[in-house]
C-alpha cells in the first residue's frame, strides 16, 4: 500500500510530517510518498534511522499556505505538494492522501481532482467526537454550510459505513442534531431529513440535542457543516478552558499541588480522551478517492495516527461499499 503525504502541509511542515511518515513506516507494512521541497524533506529525514526504501520523495516546487483562496490555489498551484499528491491518487498511483495544509484547497482540490461518489450530491468531513462513551463521528465537520435534505440521508449513509468500518462501532447509532427530541421539531429541512433517514437502512434514531451530544446518545451525529463546525469549535474551546481553569486551581496552595500531583496519571488519561492526535483526522466522505484531512497543528503522532486510518479506510474497502449502498438507495432521484 502507498499513501501520500503532503510534506509541505500543516503549521509545522515538513518537520512534523516527515517525523509522522518515519513513525508510520516502522509501525505499519506501508509506504510513504513525501510531496513537496526535496532540499527541506532531505535534510528532516537525515535525522533519523528508517527503512529508505519505505519513503519516496517527489519535488514539488510550489506550495498552497493557509491565505491562499482554495479554487484558484488548486486551478493555479499545479506543482505544489498538494495537487501533486491528488494526482497521485487520481492515478492509482498511491491508495491515499493525507493533508494538514489549508482545509478549503484540500477540499477543492478533492472535488475537482478525485471527484465524487456517483450518487453523492455533496461530499462531507467526518471528524471525531470525543464522548463519555468513547468516540462518535460528526457529519458534515464544516465542508457544506447549507444542505438539501437529501445531504444529510447521504450523511448518514456514509457517516455508518466509515464508523463501523473504520472506528468499530458495531451499528452505530443515527441522530440529526435539532433543538428538541421530538420528529416535529427544527427547520423544514431538518424536519424532511428526519423523514427520509426514518426509512433508510442504517440505525436511525431520531433527533439529539446538543447537550446529550456529549454522552455519546448517537454515533453518528448528523448536521450541515455551519452547525457542525460551531459543535466542534465550541467543545474544543470549552475544553480548553476547562483544563486551563483546571490547572489554575491546582496549583494555588501547596495542599492542591499535592492533589495534582496525585491526580496526575488520572488527568493525562482524561486529557487523552480528547487528544485530536490520537485519531489523527477527519476523511472526506464522498470523494472518489481516500482523503484524510490532519488538523493544522499536528504533530507526528497525529500525521502517523492518520495513516492508520487511512489503511483502515483502503483495507475496508469503504469508496466501494459507499457507492454500493448509495446505489441501493436511489439517492440520486431525491431532490
Amino acid at each position: 500500500m502507498k499513501i501520500v503525504i503532503d510534506a509541505m502541509g500543516g503549521d509545522n511542515a515538513p518537520s512534523v510530517t516527515v517525523e509522522g511518515a518515519i513513525e508510520a513506516v516502522k509501525s505499519y507494512d506501508v509506504n510513504i510518498i513525501l510531496t513537496g521541497n526535496q532540499p527541506m524533506i532531505e535534510n528532516e529525514l537525515a535525522k533519523y534511522d528508517y527503512p529508505r526504501e519505505k519513503i519516496e520523495i517527489i519535488h514539488c516546487s510550489e506550495q498552497i499556505t493557509n491565505e491562499d483562496k482554495p479554487v484558484i490555489s488548486i486551478r493555479k498551484k499545479k506543482d505544489s505538494s498538494m495537487v501533486v499528491g491528488l494526482k497521485l491518487v487520481k492515478e492509482n498511483k498511491a491508495d491515499a492522501i493525507i493533508s494538514a495544509g489549508n482545509t478549503g484547497a484540500l477540499l477543492a482540490g478533492g472535488l475537482l481532482l478525485l471527484g465524487r461518489i456517483k450518487g453523492i450530491d455533496r461530499p462531507a468531513l467526518a471528524p471525531v467526537y470525543p464522548t463519555t462513551k468513547g468516540i462518535s463521528v460528526l457529519i458534515d465537520g464544516g465542508a457544506n454550510a447549507d444542505c438539501k435534505p437529501r445531504n444529510f440521508l447521504e450523511f448518514g449513509v456514509m457517516g455508518s459505513i466509515y464508523a463501523e468500518k473504520v472506528i468499530g462501532i458495531k451499528k452505530p447509532k443515527v441522530c440529526t442534531v435539532n433543538i428538541g427530541i421530538e420528529e416535529e421539531k427544527g427547520s423544514d429541512v431538518v424536519k424532511a431529513a428526519h423523514n427520509l433517514c426514518k426509512d433508510a437502512s442504517f440505525n436511525f434514531k431520531g433527533n439529539v440535542e446538543a447537550r446529550d451530544i456529549p454522552s455519546g446518545y448517537a454515533d453518528v451525529i448528523l448536521c450541515d457543516g455551519f452547525t457542525g463546525n460551531v459543535i466542534l469549535k465550541l467543545t474544543e474551546g470549552l475544553a480548553s478552558s476547562i483544563f486551563g481553569l483546571l490547572k489554575e486551581e491546582f496549583v494555588k496552595n501547596t495542599f492542591r499541588k499535592i492533589g495534582a500531583l496525585l491526580l496526575k496519571s488520572g488527568l493525562r488519561d482524561f486529557k487523552k480522551r480528547f487528544d485530536y492526535t490520537e485519531y489523527g483526522g477527519a476523511p472526506f466522505l464522498g470523494v472518489n478517492g481516500v482523503l484524510i484531512k490532519a488538523h493544522g497543528s499536528s504533530d507526528g503522532k497525529a500525521i502517523k495516527n492518520a495513516v492508520r486510518q487511512a489503511i483502515k479506510f483502503v483495507d475496508n474497502n469503504i469508496i466501494e461499499d459507499i457507492t454500493t449502498e448509495i446505489t441501493s438507495l436511489g439517492v440520486d432521484t431525491l431532490e
